[in-house]
């Protein structure tokens, strides 16, 4: 039973050994001519560094030619960096006759970029398509078109460059000024070559990460007569704001009209109304004396006389108003 406890012990004991102390891996740098030491393998383990990534790396980057060394490895690792990635960049970037040290491809990778790609994309460029920008020519027509953007990664401005949206964004712009500026649709339909020399001639990749090749005009549709349709809203607009003053107007003239009506139903009142204190002015001339029989029968035939004339003058079917002489 004893045996048996030595035994498992020592196991663990080998087990952590190895871990600890990893021959395999120093063995392995030894005979790829990686120099370092089996001390500072082990204290790797402590700083929390894997050696396998940091001794793989400096084989791989001795085998193509690259000088690099472990603390250079380690920093990066413990900032945070992707070693592998750096060290691919490095490699495909030397082989490519690319000027990229491992200073700069460190700050690439810690700004959040990804470095490899970075390098792919120098190499072998990369074909943006851009979505339908529509602009309106001169005439009032409007164009859709549709561009491809060959690009390129400029190492140089990597740090701090505008990505991708920022060049999409560049060439909507140059493609909605080069078709506005067009005195025809027809032209640019005619030459659709116009649209990427104006955009090139730009320089729509200052300040980017990226450099332009080339601009080519995938495609170009015709759209809805703009010019037409502006004229159409506005026709509208004007017709709906003449038939809101012709209202206006015309509920002015009713009130006006009701306003006069209201004032001649006030006059026809008041006459009335003095028509009324007529019989008590002649009753109350009597009973004083101010007035005679005779006055008030002169007074009558005069305006029987009066009533006579108004009949012969109005249409016929229309009877003469006859007043009734005043009781006693």
């Amino acid at each position: 039973m004893q045996i048996a406890i030595i035994v498992v012990v020592c196991i663990i004991l080998l087990v952590l050994f190895l871990y600890l102390v990893p021959i395999g891996i120093w063995f392995q740098a030894l005979i790829s001519g990686v120099h370092t030491s089996l001390i500072q393998l082990v204290f790797m383990r402590f700083r929390k560094v894997p050696p396998t990534v940091i001794v793989n790396n400096m084989i791989s980057a001795s085998k193509a030619g690259l000088k690099l060394t472990q603390n250079e490895l380690e920093a990066h690792y413990l900032a945070g960096g992707r070693v592998n990635s750096v060290v691919n960049a490095l490699i495909s970037a030397d082989k490519a006759n690319m000027n990229l040290d491992f200073k700069t491809a460190t700050a690439i990778d810690l700004a959040g970029r990804d470095v490899l790609k970075a390098v792919q994309t120098s190499v072998n460029p990369k074909v943006i398509d851009t979505p339908p920008v529509a602009a309106v020519a001169k005439d009032g027509i409007q164009l859709i078109a549709k561009a491809r953007v060959t690009v390129r990664t400029n190492i140089k401005q990597l740090v701090g460059g505008a990505g991708e949206e920022t060049i999409l964004a560049r060439v909507g712009e140059g493609i909605v000024t080069s078709i506005g500026s067009a005195v025809s649709h027809k032209q640019v339909l005619e030459n659709p070559d116009s649209i990427s020399k104006l955009v090139l001639s730009k320089g729509l990749d200052s300040g980017t990460a990226f450099e332009i090749l080339s601009i080519d005009i995938a495609d170009i549709d015709v759209g809805k007569n703009i010019g037409a349709q502006l004229q159409m809203d506005q026709a509208n607009a004007d017709k709906n704001i003449a038939q809101a003053k012709a209202e206006e107007r015309r509920a002015m003239a009713v009130a006006q009209e009701q306003e006069m009506k209201a004032k001649a139903q006030e006059a026809r009142a008041r006459v009335i109304e003095a028509e009324a204190e007529v019989p008590r002015a002649m009753a109350e001339a009597f009973r004083n004396g101010n007035l005679g029989i005779m006055d008030y029968y002169r007074m009558k035939n005069i305006q029987a006389d009066t009533d006579m004339r108004e009949s012969i003058s109005k249409p016929a079917g229309k009877q003469p108003t006859t007043t009734k002489p005043l009781d006693k």
